[in-house]
């Protein structure tokens, strides 16, 4: 019988396991934690977005690093392939806004319980607090490993260690340092789909949630990403939906001063707008500026918006002229953040970065350079936005590897 060892148990590490075993293979999954799926349990804000309820091309379009080199992985294991997997552990699905899939429950102990489940029925074997040191490799192969636990030797290794986000989880990236010595490149790694740090004017707004917006996040005058969704202020910047999504795109230019302009009216032109504006201040014609825009902002959001137009707040709105006015729009269409970090890896939720995909063979997750190695998750040069992406990745690539093992 074939022996595999998968080194993580996450996402992928245990798909890969599950697979493999259900090919005939004799498993043994190594976890340096105490438990499996660790960082699964914070996904979703612990509901566990489990994937994205849509077809293969959507998936690879949502991809933003070499999303070709996805394309067998999808195809083979798509989305419906780990819902039906999941379901038939026991576990019901629901599928929400922007097709994102939950367990029913809102538990990703579900997801994990069913994974867990998965692995159990086809006999792998799981070895927890084991941390790997180290491998033997010699001549284009590994010979064996060796850990906490003592030494372990098997036909086929599969490395499903996971990146650097949420180190507090375990992904603290040890996975690159043994594809590293093992003849592997790997790209810069940075914090992706992350908070980012802005003006200091955001902490006066720290915990406000702006629903229904628009933003056009832009590197050197270019626009490189434009959304539209729910952002939420913090203490350091904004985070959110819209901002993580954008963060991907931000981060590795944050030494570039990367902008942020927030259209807080996304359903009005500027024309629209303008006429809102002038029947509030009819309605409000003795009012003073500062006290006029409560139809058209939150609260909260009213003393920031005033002192970027640069209009008197005291200012009786029958006197604001045509130029202020426009220069309200502008802020209100425009609303500027100038972006100078993120929040990183601490509280990412994915890394950008990681083994090079020109050394792996995308139909099957296989070494190139190292004949019994194989890759699967988040180790990978591969990530994509928000909404399950990223864990269908996971899924997919812990799929290939199984079977390939």
């Amino acid at each position: 019988m074939r022996k595999v060892i998968v080194i993580g148990g996450g996402a992928s590490g245990m798909i890969a396991a599950g697979t493999a075993a259900r090919e005939g293979k004799e498993v043994i999954l190594l976890e340096k934690n105490n438990r499996l799926g660790k960082k699964l349990y914070i996904t979703g804000k612990g509901r566990c977005n489990l994937t994205n309820f849509s077809d293969e091309e959507n998936l690879i379009k949502n991809t933003v690093t070499n999303p070709y080199f996805m394309y067998s992985a999808f195809y083979s294991f798509g989305c419906r392939d780990i819902m039906n997997l999941v379901e038939d552990m026991g576990v019901k699905l629901k599928v929400e806004r922007g097709n994102r899939v939950f367990p029913k429950s809102d538990k990703s102990s579900d997801i994990i319980k069913a994974l867990n489940k998965f692995m159990n029925i086809n006999g792998v074997k799981t070895v927890l607090n084991c941390r790997v040191k180290g491998f033997k490799a010699g001549s284009g192969e590994i010979s064996g490993l060796i850990t906490t636990k003592g030494e372990f030797s098997a036909d086929s290794y599969i490395l499903a260690t996971g990146g650097f986000s949420y180190p507090s989880t375990g992904s603290e990236g040890e996975g690159h340092g043994f594809a590293s010595a093992l003849g592997h490149k790997a790209t810069k790694v940075y914090p992706s789909l992350v908070g980012l740090k802005a003006d200091g004017f955001c902490r006066n707004l720290a915990g406000l949630t702006l629903k229904n917006i628009g933003i056009r996040a832009y590197v050197k005058d270019k626009k490189v990403y434009e959304d539209f969704g729910e952002l939420l202020f913090t203490h350091t910047g904004v985070s959110g939906p819209v901002i993580l999504s954008a963060s991907r795109y931000l981060t590795k230019e944050i030494k570039n001063q990367p902008k942020i302009y927030i259209d807080l009216k996304p359903a009005l032109s500027e024309s629209d707008l303008n006429k809102c504006i002038l029947r509030d201040f009819g309605e409000f014609k003795n009012r003073e500026f500062k006290n006029s825009l409560d139809k058209l902002l939150p609260k909260a959001l009213i003393p920031t918006v005033v002192k970027m137009t640069g209009i008197d707040e005291d200012k009786q709105v029958n006197s604001v002229s045509r130029e202020e006015r426009q220069r309200l729009i502008k802020v209100l269409k425009g609303f500027e953040l100038n972006i100078y970090g993120t929040e990183g890896f601490n509280q990412a939720v994915i890394t950008c970065g990681g083994v090079d995909v020109k050394e792996i063979d995308p139909s099957t997750m296989r070494s190139k350079i190292i004949n019994n190695l194989l890759f699967a998750g988040e180790i990978i040069d591969v990530d994509a936005l928000t909404g399950g992406y990223n864990l269908q990745i996971a899924f997919s690539t812990g799929y290939l590897a199984g079977i390939n093992s």
